[in-house]
């Protein structure tokens, strides 16, 4: 069973979505998909095969100080209107299909960072509740979003601790994978000033959760290389998307969100050949 693996990003994933929705139009539909933060977020339109969705959402909402805007801070604690985003939008808005995405009997992983321990963990994305509850506990950047509480225990953004889940997707046995990333080949993360000042704001709380803040860059370039070495040495097992130029994650002009969505559309589109042969026997 080959897995579709999602990396997040705030907006850059509007190249994810260009991906989704051109394996929607050639009736490509993985059965495992795993993912962290808006990665995972807009792969439930992908799966409740809702073409178009996610990009209908940014074009008629990006702008809106109702999606995000200062405002917000008072009632969400967040520069986004979490209630807005992950409720009125799905369950009124832009509708979710909810019928079409209970179907799908695959299997869904969304990746969240666990504040207490800092570690990865998977929660079971069919379980996704009406609020979006898992999903706004893996876009819950520190400083950004608050945290969610799950189960007894606080969540923040899953792609602090794994911000490529490949090394999860081939644990649970695929050995084939659609690896989307977010940003361009030569892009190296480093240690931002934002992510120093929320590592000085969860020290004293979550130590464990700091750490994994600040291991995050070596974190990521690793799983980079790794991903490359896959597609690399096994190309007929991994196929690796990313974007040729690199997206703002907090982009605001919409025609370049929609310039980032055609460019994975597109992309996928040229390599769909190499995606269906994930699906040979």
């Amino acid at each position: 069973m080959p897995g579709l693996v999602l990396e997040g990003g705030t907006f850059r994933p509007v190249f994810s979505c260009g991906v989704m929705d051109a394996l929607l139009d050639n009736d490509v539909m993985f059965d495992y998909v795993i993912g962290v933060s808006a990665g995972i977020t807009y792969a439930f339109s992908y799966l409740s095969r809702q073409r178009g969705r996610n990009l209908e959402v940014l074009r008629r909402f990006r702008r809106d100080k109702r999606y995000m805007g200062a405002r917000n801070l008072v009632h969400d604690r967040s520069i986004f209107g979490v209630d807005f985003v992950f409720d009125t939008i799905p369950n009124e808005l832009v509708p979710f299909d909810w019928d079409t995405f209970r179907a799908f009997g695959g299997r869904i992983r969304v990746g969240v960072t666990n504040a207490r321990t800092g570690k990865a963990e998977y929660l079971d994305g069919r379980g996704l509740d009406r609020p979006s509850t898992m999903l706004r506990a893996t876009c819950a950047i520190p400083l950004y979003f608050p945290p969610v509480k799950i189960g007894g225990e606080i969540y923040y953004d899953g792609g602090l601790a794994d911000p490529i889940p490949i090394v999860q997707s081939l644990r649970d046995g695929n050995e084939k994978n659609l690896i989307v990333l977010t940003q361009p080949d030569d892009y190296r993360k480093t240690l931002s000033r934002g992510s120093r000042a929320a590592v000085r704001a969860l020290r004293r709380k979550y130590p464990e959760m700091a750490e994994t803040m600040l291991s995050r860059p070596k974190r990521y370039n690793e799983t980079v290389c790794f991903c490359r070495q896959l597609a690399r040495k096994k190309p007929g097992d991994t196929v690796l998307l990313q974007p040729e130029a690199r997206l703002n994650s907090f982009e605001k002009d919409v025609q370049k969100l929609e310039w980032g969505y055609e460019m994975g559309y597109n992309m996928a589109c040229a390599r769909l050949a190499d995606i269906r042969r994930l699906f040979a026997e």
